[in-house]
């Protein structure tokens, strides 16, 4: 979860803070889905919002933790056919990926609290 190896000059090029976008990428997906189902594509789209994730988000990344999400009982998927062209996977929180967004959002405070004093005593120092 610290990102081993990701340092300064490190990661350049294509896949450079992949690290620190897929550490949130589930906490953002369980975020984006407390709006109500959506579909793979469009959640790509809607967990730029959170400021996690920057740039275009690979779609095989996406479905890749959706599958993992589902397979934990943290999500629950079903086809929807209706309109026009194939049908698509749609996704929705369970009560677990409730759960287990609570303990994401806990944790995040947590770190921002730490960071807040953190600053707080450099500030102090100055």
């Amino acid at each position: 979860m610290h990102g081993r190896g990701q340092g300064r000059g490190q990661g350049q090029g294509r896949g450079q803070g992949r690290g620190k976008q897929q550490r949130f990428i589930r906490a953002t997906i369980l975020m984006a889905l407390l709006d109500g189902a959506s579909h793979g594509y469009d959640l790509a789209t809607k967990i730029l919002r959170y400021g996690f994730v920057q740039g275009e988000v690979p779609p095989g990344m996406i479905y890749k933790h959706l599958r993992q999400m589902e397979d934990e009982n943290l999500l629950k998927s079903d086809w929807d056919a209706e309109g026009a062209g194939p049908a698509k996977r749609t996704y929705e929180l369970t009560n677990e990926g409730r759960e287990a967004l609570e303990v994401w959002v806990g944790f995040m405070e947590s770190q921002a609290e730490k960071m807040d004093q953190f600053v707080a005593l450099y500030r102090n120092k100055k």
